[in-house]
Parts: C-alpha cells; sequence; structure tokens
C-alpha cells in the first residue's frame, strides 16, 4: 500500500531535521573539521546515502535553513499585496534573520562558522546565491520594472545588510541606518513619475 504524500513529506522533513540536530551537536561537542559524514549518520542511525540525499556537502548541515531563507526573500516579493512596498517586506524578512541569528543560542554556532574556512567560504557563496535568487524574483516583477544591473545590486545590497547587522553591536540600529540607504538607492532607480514599490508609496 503506498504511503499517503503528506505523511511520507512529513517523516522526510523529520528525518532531515533529526540528521541536521545530530551533526550540529556533533560538531559543536567535537569541532567541525573532526567530524565527519559517516559519524554524523552512524549517530543519527540513517545510511550515508540518506544523509546526502537531504544536504549536498557536510557544510550545508550546518546551514540547515539555507533553502528556506532563499525561498522566503523569493515569496517576500512575489507574495506581497500590491500596494506593498518591496524594500519593506524585504527588509522584515532580513530582520527575522537577524533575530534568529543574534540569539545566545547561536553564539556558539557563529564562532565555529568563523573559526572554519570551509564554513566561511560556504557561507559566502551562500550569500551570492541567495542574492541571484532574490534578483531574478525582482527582475521577474512586471510592477517594479528594473534593469538586471538595479535589481542585482539592491538584492546584493539586503543580503548584505544581514551579515553587517548581525554582526553590528545594536543589530536594530545597524538595519535602520542600512535600510534607509537601501530606500534611497531603490528610490533612484524608479523611472521618472513612477514611485511604485518605494516606502510610503
Amino acid at each position: 500500500m503506498t504511503e499517503p504524500s503528506g505523511r511520507r513529506e512529513r517523516k522526510k522533513a523529520a528525518t532531515r531535521q533529526k540528521i541536521a540536530d545530530t551533526a550540529l551537536r556533533l560538531f559543536l561537542e567535537r569541532g567541525f573539521d573532526a567530524v565527519g559524514i559517516r559519524d554524523v549518520a552512524a549517530e543519527a542511525d540513517v545510511a550515508v546515502t540518506t544523509v546526502f540525499s537531504h544536504f549536498a556537502s557536510k557544510e550545508a548541515l550546518v546551514f540547515e535553513q539555507d533553502e528556506d531563507f532563499e525561498l522566503r526573500l523569493a515569496r517576500a516579493v512575489t507574495g506581497r499585496a500590491a500596494d506593498e512596498p518591496l524594500i519593506p517586506a524585504l527588509r522584515r524578512e532580513v530582520e527575522a534573520l537577524v533575530r534568529h541569528c543574534t540569539a545566545d543560542s547561536a553564539t556558539p554556532i557563529w564562532r565555529m562558522i568563523e573559526a572554519s574556512p570551509a564554513l566561511r567560504e560556504y557561507e559566502e557563496s551562500m550569500r551570492l546565491r541567495h542574492a541571484e535568487a532574490l534578483a531574478t524574483a525582482i527582475a521577474a516583477d512586471p510592477v517594479l520594472s528594473q534593469t538586471t544591473t538595479a535589481c542585482r545590486t539592491i538584492a546584493r545590497v539586503v543580503i548584505d545588510a544581514y551579515s553587517l547587522a548581525r554582526e553590528a553591536a545594536d543589530p536594530q540600529a545597524a538595519l535602520d541606518e542600512i535600510f534607509q540607504m537601501v530606500e534611497a538607492a531603490w528610490a533612484v532607480t524608479r523611472p521618472s513619475g513612477n514611485s511604485a514599490g518605494v516606502a510610503g508609496s
């Protein structure tokens, strides 16, 4: 008898979360470089192939919410109300990520990331991928009607806003300052007489 798709997806998600949680615990206990994929698989009681069916690499295990954040950014563009400006919608998603990543529980994870060249490199490539996905979503919105350069520039700044705010002594103040500049830059790119997508429009 075929398993219902809803139940199958829930089991798949639960397995993925179990693997990610197990990997993170082992990395924090033993150090990222000291733990291999086989160690994670054994501790999570799954096959090595199961780990790779959920995560493309060892580094991806640390950033298990990577794909979710990328999707949420795209949905901030595509799912916003017709009269909602773009930049505030993007800011909400960035603020949510900053809150998550500046929680006390995240501190040892970031220490581990900063101590590992492989993880720092992975995070950089991840941010570039997020920026390209966001730029694509902005470019696809006919209401915004922007050049490729404008879309990519704004997307890069929005993604970098997360890192800058996360590292700031006062993340909220940093976001306020950064997004004032983002708003101003976005306003400059608007065609004359068309204020759609700008806060307060």
